[in-house]
């Protein structure tokens, strides 16, 4: 991965981060983080991991994210300074629960 592409990855994260938590009215007691941020080398596709807490709320918090996209796509647009602006999805970070799993595993 470029120099590039780990700063527009970071740039994102920040921004997306701010936008979530300014825009978007989750249900009392759900919160959503983003865990990883994955940008394209050509900069057309960016895919934001987001961890949702708790857990038996994963499926309303990815439903509420994919609601609320095109909102936050058109924000971030804006705030990007880059000729080529990225399409983002979302998808859920599965490596926590895969840690959480191991450690389990290795605690019996």
């Amino acid at each position: 991965m470029s120099e590039r592409i780990r700063k527009v990855n970071s740039v994102i994260s920040q921004e997306m981060s701010q936008l979530i938590a300014q825009n978007i009215d989750f249900k009392p007691g759900v919160f959503v983080t983003i865990s990883k941020v994955d940008t394209t080398d050509d900069l057309r596709y960016t895919r934001i991991f987001i961890r949702v807490f708790p857990q038996s709320d994963i499926d309303y918090g990815l439903k509420t994210m994919e609601h609320e996209k095109n909102t936050l796509q058109k924000i971030l647009h804006k705030k990007l300074h880059l000729k080529i602006l990225p399409k983002i999805s979302f998808v859920h970070d599965t490596t926590g629960d895969e840690v959480d799993e191991i450690e389990k595993l290795l605690a019996q």
